[in-house]
């Protein structure tokens, strides 16, 4: 294998990414039978291939005489690559864009035996038989055509990067903002509990203070508050203005975090549901209940688009078939 330019080696890379970006969204696409622009950037580029390739071959160049060597090298390299980079966006934004946990032999869910596998083979396949004309043809590209190209390329996808990364960034924080209104719920939940108990009363369909599901903690809040507020007139004896008042407060703390948890749950955000549908593998430790409900509102926000689309083109053509052109 010749030495290469940084220019050449960061072509490769761009290279490498774009066919690594085919392979993977047309596989997801075909298995989840619906078109998947595939990674973590939004354009037709997936870094993690990019790296994987330059890996496999660097670490494959002092063995490429030895098949096997080759095999073993490809797949400690791409392996090590796959986890480290799994564990760091796993750091930055709690979330595991790819996710092996139902695979056997994984490891914490970043790496698994089978893609180690995989890893190996595509390494033989890259030094043996793929890098060969592609190296080739870049050699045959003048350097300042290569070079003006690889800059445009550079800019292109750093820009799409930072874009990328701030709606990463802020997907990790609405996860956050998220859980943090169920906290605040569960909080009001059991402060009506208490209330409740202090003024002599008991309520039988009482709902577990600490449920999972945002519906039946809604449903339980709303059940208590409206059992005090039948207390408080047919029994104002025994409803201290106190209580009144503090209840007054959780009502409004309720309206007030069911409105931002609706608004939340919406994903408005274009980059961010599409990060959410490019990657739907996507899982977190601690965020998951709050990342299934943002993937299927995002879903539901496709097919509303879509439905929108279907109507609007139906008007136009009832619109035109009632004044034909003459």
């Amino acid at each position: 294998m010749e030495s290469y330019s940084m220019i050449q080696w960061l072509f490769f890379f761009y290279f490498y990414c774009f066919c690594g970006w085919c392979v993977e969204s047309t596989y997801v696409s075909i298995r989840t039978r619906k078109l998947t622009n595939r990674g973590f950037l939004r354009g037709p580029f997936l870094p993690l291939y990019g790296s994987g390739a330059i890996v496999m071959l660097v670490v494959s160049m002092p063995f490429r005489d030895n098949i096997f060597l080759v095999y073993v090298a490809g797949c400690i390299g791409a392996t090590a690559l796959e986890y480290v980079t799994g564990v760091t966006m796993e750091a930055l934004f709690k979330v595991r864009y790819w996710d092996y946990s139902n695979q056997k032999f994984n490891f914490q869910g970043h790496i698994c035996l089978g893609t180690t596998l995989s890893w190996g083979l595509l390494t033989v396949l890259l030094t043996r038989f793929v890098h060969v004309p592609v190296a080739k043809m870049v050699l045959a590209i003048p350097g300042s055509v290569l070079t003006a190209v690889t800059i445009v390329l550079t800019v292109f996808i750093g820009a799409d990067f930072a874009l990328s990364f701030k709606a990463a960034i802020d997907l990790k924080d609405l996860l956050e903002k998220m859980k943090n209104t169920k906290t605040e719920l569960l909080r009001i939940q059991k402060r009506l509990d208490v209330i409740i108990a202090s003024v002599g009363e008991s309520l039988e369909s009482r709902r577990d203070a600490f449920v999972e599901s945002m519906d039946e903690i809604k449903s339980g809040i709303e059940e208590k508050l409206e059992h005090l507020k039948k207390l408080a007139v047919n029994r104002p004896g025994e409803y201290p203005e106190s209580v009144r008042s503090e209840v007054s407060e959780l009502r409004k703390k309720y309206m007030i975090n069911v409105e931002l948890r609706n608004r939340l749950a919406s994903i408005r955000d274009f980059f961010q549901r599409d990060l959410l549908r490019s990657n739907p593998s996507m899982a977190s430790d601690q965020y998951q209940e709050y990342l299934d409900e943002l993937k299927q509102n995002a879903g539901r926000f496709r097919r509303k688009k879509s439905r929108k689309e279907e109507k609007d083109k139906e008007s136009e053509g009832s619109e035109e078939q009632k004044n034909p052109q003459t």
